[in-house]
């Protein structure tokens, strides 16, 4: 109740606060549900963001700015994604990725999948920092994916009408694990993701956010 008290006047709910159930994801209409529903939703985040209708693009600026661990201001992820980048390395996980099948599929991308009306809507969209490949784009979505030896992810970005002309930011983070392998390895980093790498993002996503956009 406190939180929806929050959004509807404007003030910033708490970094530790604003983790979505999925349900808050999975009730609106959004396309890449048709996409990738084999794909599992891992997580639903409520964006430290809010601004009108044609702030969408700013919000997608801010993300690309802000999704680059190895120099981003928390030094605890910072460290976590040398010692991913280092792993990585070592087995070869990230080795050939683009190659990989969907795990249970025999398509390597969810381009694939897309309908015409979405297709090369986001060749113009880059996260340089990760290795995301756009995937599509609306006026109020837009996804990208992410295929390694472990995992092959889908990050989707979405601009969600809260009434009265204003918005807010939500991201979903979809995966499809690669055997016991991936299943192991988001085991294992999901206490990290939730107690160090999401809380440090939104930090970074509200200040570079409130630099950009006035209030």
């Amino acid at each position: 109740m406190r939180q929806a008290e929050n959004l509807r006047s404007g003030r910033l709910p708490l970094v530790n606060s604003i983790r979505l159930p999925n349900a808050a994801h999975e009730s609106r209409p959004w396309r890449i549900r048709e996409i990738a529903p084999d794909f599992t939703l891992e997580d639903v985040w409520a964006l430290p963001v809010h601004g009108g209708a044609e702030d969408f693009q700013r919000l997608l600026e801010v993300m690309a700015a802000s999704l680059d661990p190895a120099n981003g201001e928390s030094l605890p992820t910072r460290v976590l994604w040398c010692v991913r980048d280092r792993l990585g390395s070592w087995f070869g996980w990230d080795d050939a990725a683009a190659e990989l099948p969907i795990p249970g599929t025999n398509e390597t991308s969810p381009t694939d999948r897309l309908p015409d009306d979405l297709r090369n809507t986001a060749a113009d969209l880059h996260f340089d920092s990760l290795p995301f490949a756009p995937l599509y784009r609306t006026d109020v979505e837009f996804a990208v994916e992410l295929s390694n030896q472990t995992v092959h992810g889908v990050m989707h970005l979405a601009w969600v009408d809260k009434g009265e002309g204003r918005y807010q930011g939500q991201m979903a983070v979809y995966v499809k694990p690669r055997g016991p392998l991936g299943k192991g390895y988001m085991a294992l980093i999901k206490p990290f993701r939730y107690r160090v790498v999401y809380p440090a993002l939104m930090r970074q996503i509200e200040r570079a956010w409130n630099t950009r956009v006035p209030r």
